[in-house]
């Protein structure tokens, strides 16, 4: 089913919608991909079967799983040059944190 594509679509138009920054798309990929690879940690070291396979490991799983090829490449360098940018803003934030 695609239902962990949906959600995740949904959740980043939501954004980009509302807040209308590409900043904010940035932000809202990383706490996505950050909550995914913390419940995928969950569901290897915590053993309950509530946790299954209800969430994806992270966004390149489910760029894998419904994509292959030229598509996928592209989208996993796109989210190459997200994660840069996400890079970008959090050390350009600790650069100009006030002291």
């Amino acid at each position: 089913m695609y239902i962990d594509l949906v959600v995740v679509v949904l959740i980043l138009l939501l954004v980009i919608f509302l807040f209308r920054r590409f900043s904010s798309f940035v932000y809202a990929m990383a706490i996505i991909d950050i909550f995914l690879r913390i419940m995928n940690f969950l569901k290897i070291k915590v053993p309950l079967k509530e946790l299954g396979n209800i969430f994806p490991s992270d966004i390149p799983a489910i760029f894998a799983k419904y994509t292959k090829g030229i598509v996928l490449d592209i989208l996993l360098w796109a989210y190459v040059f997200i994660y840069t940018c996400f890079l970008v803003y959090i050390v350009n934030y600790f650069i100009h944190k006030k002291k």
